[in-house]
């Protein structure tokens, strides 16, 4: 059984439909990625040039084979010769993307030559294709049908020379291109005499395709598959499954067959609107499903509604009102009586039978107490976990498909939040102990060094009591008296803090003692004002650095020397001002080099400096320097607020 279906006239309607299609996807995709960037990304030159040209071609390309076979005349010429223009400059966008590479432009004379051609060529045939039209002659114009084949053939094995270095695959896929380019120009350029096959029907309308597919594949190789040619494969797929269809049925029935032969653009339009209507199809279910969730059932934007509950969790840093606020949203959400919240355990928690049970991403039926419809577990990657009920859902309203898929992801939204909040509190509570831990070690450092009582002063003052017994009693008892109230001030604990005023009544009893020592060779000079007194301040810190004054200064002098103390406050703002104090001395004094040694192996200095590292940070400091023969001058800045002193609070400072 023989039939006449006339394949190839079908074949050119459906394929240049598809065309149109697909290169608008494509311009539609390149619009949209430089908008998508806001602004940051411009738009490549020759993907806009390949989506626009293909569309020029196909669009005119359409009415001009189509239209005068369903009796529809237009400016017929006009579209064939500014299509057939368009379609010359495809293969020249091509070279063009391959002489670039990887890079954002043509370089060398080479190169630059080959792309002049190949624009040259395609403008040429653009002209002889006007030409033609305005002398009547028939449009394409077999010449520039020609040029174009014979140039861009001969330009294939320069283009394969210069770009050796390109990978295989690419090259293959451009080479092949621009031959069935040249096959088409060729077929194009006989201005359809004979009755060809629709294979050769196929090469000689549809060769742009390959063109924006070397185009797209040598420069966009990633946008090429995951954002063109997916959708572009799909849309193929289904003309293609119209077109056999419609093929295979058309042989097989010879009645349909005469139809086709009689009138195929009909056919070909119809078979054209049957794949526009599949390709509309989403949409439709999507417009539907809008019009029956939002209309009819007054079912919430659940997208809207998951990144709504995204964006509250985040505000919370608590879990308890964390759950409750997303129980709040769900409510209205799912028109449920109530949604509640507690801990949920893995065993034993729930006792009828019967309703849904949601576990993160998965759903299982399992026993949940009635009348609940439905128990969200809160996957949370540690115990304890949560239970999120929803109570009994009114107006006939059911848990379906799109309320399970939104709750698995509110379930998973929440648990990663909740993950977040105890993270922080695990870490908050670290650096609570790891603060503690410091605390501790400090306060053993400060014990350690009011335990720190210079064995060699306590005998040079056992020594010094026991002579003035023997020569002057009084003198003796007046300094064991000062030596006991030394050690009473040094030993006893206060806190963290004490006062100026009792910090120098410490440092009045040490220097009593070495008076007694050294006798007329130290002298010593305070001046610090009586309002100053009640200041607040770690205590021992002004000890050790007279002490350091007396011991490495004066006692190596024979002739002794001057001690002075001084406290004073800089700064008018009570929010900046600083508690200065001051010991100098003109000992012996030291090099710098020797006051670092000191620095770094002493006790005192190192024990003072971590302390109000501990209690104030950068904002305390303690600076010393010192000559050899001179004598040291020791300065300490701290923050101070000048408020009356209480004992208890002392006490109770942290």
């Amino acid at each position: 059984m023989s039939t006449n279906l006339n394949i190839g006239e079908l074949l050119n309607l459906v394929g240049l439909s598809t065309g149109v299609v697909l290169y608008a996807m494509l311009l539609a995709m390149v619009i949209r990625a430089a908008r998508a960037s806001g602004g940051t990304t411009s738009v490549d030159p020759l993907l806009l040039l390949t989506s626009v040209l293909g569309l020029v071609w196909n669009l005119c390309a359409l009415p001009v084979y189509a239209l005068p076979k369903v009796g529809i005349d237009g400016p017929v010429t006009l579209l064939a010769a500014i299509g057939f223009g368009a379609l010359g400059f495809l293969p020249a966008v091509v070279v063009h993307s391959v002489l670039r590479g990887a890079q954002d432009d043509v370089r060398g004379v080479i190169k630059h030559t080959l792309a002049s051609v190949a624009y040259g060529v395609g403008a040429l045939a653009a002209f002889l294709h006007l030409l033609a039209m305005a002398r009547g002659t028939g449009v394409p114009s077999p010449l520039g049908m020609r040029l174009l084949t014979y140039t861009f053939v001969a330009l294939v094995v320069p283009l394969a020379a210069v770009t050796r270095g390109q990978p295989g695959a690419r090259r293959a896929l451009w080479a092949a291109a621009l031959a069935v380019f040249a096959v088409s120009a060729l077929h194009l350029s006989q201005l359809h005499k004979g009755d060809a096959s629709w294979p050769v029907e196929l090469v000689g309308h549809h060769a742009s395709l390959p063109l924006a597919l070397a185009i797209l594949y040598q420069d966009y190789p990633f946008a090429l598959a995951d954002l063109f040619l997916k959708r572009a494969l799909a849309l193929l797929a289904l003309v293609t499954i119209a077109f056999v269809t419609v093929a295979t049925f058309g042989v097989r029935s010879p009645g349909f067959a005469q139809l086709v032969s009689r009138d195929p653009g009909t056919v070909g339009i119809l078979v054209t609107l049957w794949v526009g209507t599949a390709l509309m199809y989403p949409a439709l279910r999507r417009t539907t499903a809008w019009f029956v969730d939002t209309i009819v059932l007054h079912r919430p934007d659940y997208p809207s509604l998951r990144a709504s509950i995204a964006q509250r969790v985040h505000t919370h840093d608590e879990v308890s009102s964390l759950l409750s606020d997303v129980c709040e949203l769900l409510a209205p959400a799912l028109s449920a009586q109530s949604v509640t919240w507690r801990e949920w355990q893995p065993a034993g928690d729930v006792e009828t039978d019967g309703q849904l049970v949601l576990w993160g991403r998965k759903a299982a039926i399992a026993p949940v107490a009635l009348p609940a419809a439905a128990v969200v577990i809160v996957p949370t990657s540690e115990a304890p976990r949560y239970a999120i009920t929803l109570g009994g859902l009114t107006g006939g309203r059911r848990v379906l498909s799109d309320d399970v898929t939104m709750l698995e992801t509110v379930a998973v939204t929440v648990a990663r939040r909740i993950d977040a909040i105890r993270i922080s509190n695990e870490r908050h509570q670290r650096e609570i102990r790891e603060r503690e831990m410091g605390k501790l070690a400090t306060e053993a450092e400060l014990r350690a060094l009011r335990a720190q009582i210079n064995p060699h002063f306590l005998f040079n003052a056992l020594t010094t009591i026991g002579y003035l017994i023997q020569t002057a009693p009084p003198r003796a008892l007046r300094t064991l008296l000062r030596l006991t109230t030394l050690l009473r001030g040094v030993l006893r604990s206060e806190g963290e803090f004490t006062t100026l005023g009792r910090e120098l009544e410490v440092i009045e009893s040490y220097l009593d003692i070495e008076r007694a020592r050294f006798d007329e060779r130290l002298r010593v000079l305070i001046d610090v004002p009586a309002k100053l007194h009640h200041v607040r301040l770690p205590p021992l810190i002004l000890q050790p650095l007279v002490e350091n004054a007396v011991k490495h200064g004066i006692s190596h002098k024979e002739l002794g020397g001057d001690v002075t103390i001084r406290a004073w406050v800089e700064g008018a703002d009570d929010h900046a001002r600083e508690l200065v104090l001051s010991v100098q001395d003109t000992g012996a004094g030291t090099t710098p080099s020797a006051l670092q040694r000191g620095r770094e192996a002493g006790v005192g200095l190192r024990n003072i400096e971590r302390r109000l590292d501990y209690q104030y940070g950068p904002a305390a400091s303690l600076s010393i320097e010192s000559a050899a023969g001179i004598g040291t001058f020791v300065l300490v800045r701290l923050p101070v607020t000048l408020t009356v002193a209480d004992p208890a609070r002392d006490r109770a400072a942290v």
